[in-house]
């Protein structure tokens, strides 16, 4: 395979015979070029940047280089025998389990397969709950919501390094924060890609933490936020504010907040969707001869014309007298069901008054028992 690898001296981009010093040199220039951490989402860059590492780790190691300018890139390889080839086992090459793996299961293999804590990484998402009333609900409104969360640490700037002070970068794993491990045995060799033990896959190491933070590069706070809740906005519904969450690490985005909303019942309104309900309630006398009424909506009182001979249960139609639609794009309708009232505690004449009206009905049984009645009527039926 050695035809499929460049000559680390051409990654490098140095000669043969470069001394330790300018070998260093030429790997900080190109590792500080290709880091992830510097090139997020590039792949051509994290390539290279493990190709200098690699050319890098044997050319800086004196046996290894000799080997290697003596043999190539075969004489670097661990089952490589000078007499005798490869240990009488077919030539596999460098396999490298965590890349094999992670093909088929995502890159989970070997702590691996960009899971390096020191890559940007979005905060985390912050809840809250707010609760508003049914009118504020409908036309939408300002309310100021207390959260919990991260943020940058004002004294270190994120860094987590006390002030006046650096992190070094990791002599393991030189900032990668991931650290390769090769095995081999019966002819057989393969790696593995694993965080590293020393800076614990943060690719730096702190010496004097920031006492404020204790290293971590953010503290948590309490912070008052003015927020917008929309027209339109139902029960078990949420704000989302991007960007308004816990703060990113490694240069990554803050997070979201969440915002729950919880509306409050209303004495008289239902909501169902866009749409408002409620009942009213008129008199017998209304109902039968008509009137004019006032009904309550989420905008105020309107006038309504109840035409005579209603009758109980009626639903009528308030058009575009609903909730406003969360997108903005029109109303919703009022739905108005009609409730007789049936009189109570009438005196005598009040009675004598409906038992004549009765009468003019031909009701002749008004006022009586009205099982009494009804097989009074059922008899006389019978007779005729």
């Amino acid at each position: 395979m050695e035809d499929q690898k460049r000559d680390y001296y051409e990654v490098l981009g140095v000669s043969k015979g470069a001394s330790e010093d300018e070998l260093k040199r030429a790997y900080r220039k190109l590792a500080k070029k290709y880091h992830p951490d510097l090139n997020p989402g590039d792949k051509a860059a994290e390539a290279s940047f493990k190709e200098v590492n690699e050319a890098y780790e044997v050319l800086s190691d004196k046996d290894k280089r000799a080997r290697y300018d003596q043999f190539g890139h075969a004489g670097v390889d661990p089952n490589f025998n000078p007499n005798g080839g490869f240990g009488g086992f077919t030539d596999m090459g460098d396999i490298d389990l965590g890349d094999l793996f992670g093909s088929f299961f995502g890159g989970g293999f070997g702590g691996g397969g960009g899971s390096r804590r020191n890559a940007p990484q979005k905060g985390e998402t912050v809840r809250a709950g707010v609760t508003i009333t049914f009118e504020e609900a409908a036309f939408g409104c300002e309310k100021e919501v207390t959260v919990n969360r991260t943020e940058q640490c004002d004294v270190c700037k994120g860094t987590g390094c006390a002030p006046g002070t650096t992190a070094e970068v990791c002599p393991d794993c030189h900032g990668s924060g991931t650290v390769r491990i090769q095995r081999g045995g019966g002819g057989f060799s393969f790696s593995t890609t694993t965080s590293c033990p020393k800076c614990r896959g943060t690719g730096k190491l702190i010496h004097q933490p920031c006492k404020t933070c204790g290293g971590g590069g953010t503290v948590r706070k309490q912070k008052k936020l003015a927020v917008t809740i929309p027209a339109g906005i139902d029960d078990g519904q949420a704000v989302s504010l991007r960007g308004q969450g816990g703060a990113g690490r490694n240069g990554g985005p803050a997070g979201d907040l969440l915002i729950g909303v919880t509306v409050k019942p209303h004495p008289i309104f239902r909501r169902e969707g866009t749409s408002v309900y409620m009942d009213q309630s008129v008199s017998f006398v209304q109902a039968a001869l008509g009137d004019e009424l006032e009904i309550p909506t989420i905008d105020g009182k309107v006038k309504w014309n109840l035409p005579e001979g209603t009758q109980p249960g009626t639903t009528f139609r308030l058009s575009g007298k609903g909730i406003p639609s969360l997108n903005g794009r029109g109303r919703g309708n009022q739905y108005v069901t009609v409730k007789v009232q049936v009189p109570t505690n009438l005196n005598k004449e009040q009675k004598e008054s409906l038992r004549a009206f009765a009468a003019s009905m031909g009701e002749e049984h008004a006022g009586g028992d009205p099982i009494k009645n009804f097989f009074e009527n059922l008899g006389n039926k019978k007779k005729k």
